[in-house]
């Protein structure tokens, strides 16, 4: 995969000082909040499994952030392959705690005790198409609920809200399956395989105007109440099983979106924000 050694078991997290000096800039300009905290047991690791917001670089590190101030955890970030190959990212995603998502991967952490953060949607949640905002994409994965009976780890459900507005999609995806050259390009079989078909295909985005200055959005973080797995253990080779906690974890972060969306539009917004692009509720 690459040449730098990803830590499982042995790994120190950066101090809540460093965090704060990395997310800094980012937490003053999103004015960053996080909900629901008291629903998580410091004492007792789970799996956390969100909604990955558009373009995937905004969102990450401003919940861990406030998860770790808030409850000291810091959980271990189930990445997608092609992070960690890929010079100065990988070696810094791997710093701040990431792993490639493998079951192996998976189960080593949680054998050794540790929290873990997955968003199922994965590279194809963040290469939302224009319809996708705020919605989920996970397509038929159920690998999460998988690892999470089979080791009897809660799955604590969390929804992250303002961040796919941050900037405004451009060209994506379905534009490019569609067009010529796309067409072109993922009829070629080596090239359809690299880009999964076209889910890698990162969208085009604006933000302020035609820049890339992302909008002062305001993001918000919600942390709903843990869904046990341990009376589950054993059956997690069993479809029907694996598909209605799915369905569980979804809905409990479809609905912590929405009551999320509706709250926001009864707050008022600072004039510098509308200036700098924030949505209009």
């Amino acid at each position: 995969m690459s040449d730098i050694e990803i830590p499982i078991e042995d790994f120190r997290p950066p101090s809540l000082r460093t965090m704060a000096g990395v997310t800094a800039l980012q937490r003053r300009y999103f004015a960053a909040t996080l909900e629901g905290a008291e629903n998580v047991d410091p004492q007792r690791p789970g799996l956390f499994v969100g909604n990955h917001a558009l373009m995937g670089v905004l969102d990450s590190p401003l919940f861990v952030y406030e998860l770790y101030r808030q409850t000291g955890v810091f959980p271990r970030s189930l990445g997608d392959h092609f992070h960690f190959p890929t010079p100065v990212w990988g070696k810094l995603v791997t710093r701040f705690g990431a792993v490639p998502g493998t079951r192996e991967n998976c189960r080593r952490l949680m054998e050794s005790g540790q929290h873990v953060l997955v968003f199922p949607g994965g590279a194809r949640e963040v290469a939302k198409r224009r319809d996708e905002i705020n919605k989920l994409v996970w397509k038929k994965r159920t690998g999460f609920v998988y690892m999470a009976i089979e080791q009897g780890f809660d799955i604590i459900p969390f929804a992250s809200l303002g961040c796919d507005e941050a900037y405004d999609i451009v060209y994506d995806g379905d534009d490019f399956a569609n067009g010529w050259l796309g067409k072109r390009l993922l009829g070629n079989e080596k090239i359809n395989s690299l880009m999964r078909g076209g889910d890698l295909f990162m969208p085009l985005v604006k933000g302020i105007g035609p820049t890339l200055l992302p909008k002062a959005e305001p993001f918000r973080f919600a942390i709903g109440k843990p869904i046990p797995t341990a009376h589950l253990q054993g059956q997690e080779k069993d479809p029907a099983v694996l598909w209605q906690l799915r369905e569980q974890v979804s809905d409990a972060i479809t609905g912590m979106l929405s009551r999320m969306d509706e709250e926001r539009k009864e707050q008022p917004r600072p004039f510098w924000r509308k200036v700098l692009g924030a949505r209009k509720h």
